[in-house]
């Protein structure tokens, strides 16, 4: 399993998707499609972004009664995706029935993940509107034992929870970490954030990565940036 970097393509339509992805050339990055695109486009951007060689993660984050998720997970793994999520708070029954519904009859599946706690959650927000009496970083490792426990690959969390993901279990439990910043970029509505090098660091396994690159002037330079940061030179 290598570190990655994958782009958020957080566009309102394939054309804009598409056009944004041409200027990349040849190279074909990991790309994040999430609901904004989804729900404008459907299964055909998925499809248009796998027949040009991209690897996708479908960022859905279901979040329903356990016979709803299995079925939408056997629809979604027929489109051939690299990764698919749901939220850790619908509990383990729905996450094993998610997993079920996402393996295929030859017994393979992409990866499935379970969001934690979102990135834009600051630890008063869980206390003081969400009423959960723990501390943030205790819920975070409540969850992620939870998905490892119905046979999750991974969890979604923030690059500051990543390495207590893995202490909690184990090296191979995937970290895929929004919430990656550029040390001289904005933070915007994210409130627990790392840059790629300090994300390396503490042991994320992925990166997602939007703003600082889709918004970038260079959005190519931008990525290259990212995986040199947060890829290449692991030896650091």
């Amino acid at each position: 399993m290598g570190k990655d970097v994958i782009i958020a393509c957080d566009f309102k339509s394939g054309r804009e998707t598409l056009d944004f992805l041409s200027k990349f050339g040849g190279e074909r990055p990991f790309v994040k499609i999430g609901m904004e695109l989804f729900y404008a486009e459907g299964p055909a951007i998925v499809r248009a972004l796998k027949e040009r060689g991209h690897k996708i993660f479908l960022d859905l984050k279901l979040h329903d009664i356990p016979n709803t998720v299995k079925k939408s997970m056997a629809v979604l793994s027929g489109l051939d995706v690299d990764m698919v999520n749901l939220h850790a708070g619908g509990g383990t029954e729905m996450m094993r029935a998610a997993l079920e519904g996402l393996t295929r009859p030859d017994g393979t599946r992409p990866y499935l993940i379970a969001v934690t706690i979102l990135t834009s959650i600051s630890e008063e927000i869980l206390k003081e509107e969400l009423g959960v009496s723990g501390a943030l970083q205790e819920t975070v490792m409540r969850y992620a034992k939870n998905a490892k426990a119905a046979g999750l690959d991974g969890v979604v969390c923030s690059p500051r929870e990543a390495g207590a993901v893995h202490g909690a279990c184990g090296e191979s439990f995937l970290t895929v970490t929004p919430g990656v910043r550029f040390a001289d970029g904005e933070v915007g509505d994210q409130k627990r954030v790392m840059t790629p090098s300090e994300a390396k660091k503490v042991g994320s396994d992925y990166i997602v990565v939007g703003r600082p690159i889709t918004a970038s002037a260079d959005p190519v330079a931008a990525y290259r940036r990212c995986v040199r940061e947060f890829v290449d030179q692991m030896g650091e």
